[in-house]
């Protein structure tokens, strides 16, 4: 936060159509529009580097009829026994779960194999933000270098 000094970066991301999944779609998209935005900031030279360390994607996963499910649409999500929102960041670290037992309670078990098929949700999720911010012609090495990758 220090090379943003006191300067502030407001987000606001309205989905204009969705069939479920806004909260993670915000998430997901205001990074990318957070990355735009601090990689505009260096080449006109108001910050000096890149202050992100990692993006962050986010996806809603659930159970219902016995089923996992990734990437609820309304009717999924409205009618789930269980319903969960994860964000996580390209290393892998966690930045929020949200789990909810909505019609039965549910095992740790459960609990686990959510987490895995959210994990591999948002590293796909993450793949393509980084694939949006190269053919952007945001130069995305910025990030990359800031990171210690060689992308």
């Amino acid at each position: 936060l220090s090379v943003l000094g006191e300067k502030t970066i407001i987000i606001d991301c309205d989905v204009i159509q969705a069939d479920g999944g806004t909260r993670s779609a915000s998430i997901t998209a205001g990074c990318v529009a957070l990355a735009a935005c601090l990689h505009r900031m260096m080449e006109e030279k108001i910050i000096s580097q890149m202050p992100l360390k990692n993006l962050v994607a986010a996806v809603s996963v659930g159970i219902k009829d016995g089923e996992n499910l990734l990437d609820l649409d309304y009717r999924e999500d409205s009618t789930a026994d269980i319903d969960m929102n994860v964000v996580e960041t390209d290393s892998g670290q966690i930045v929020e779960i949200q789990a909810t037992a909505e019609k039965r309670p549910f095992s740790w078990k459960e609990f686990d194999q959510l987490t895995k098929l959210a994990s591999s949700g948002i590293r796909d999720l993450i793949a393509i933000q980084k694939q949006v911010l190269k053919t952007k012609s945001m130069l995305f090495i910025a990030y990359g270098q800031s990171n210690g990758e060689s992308e």
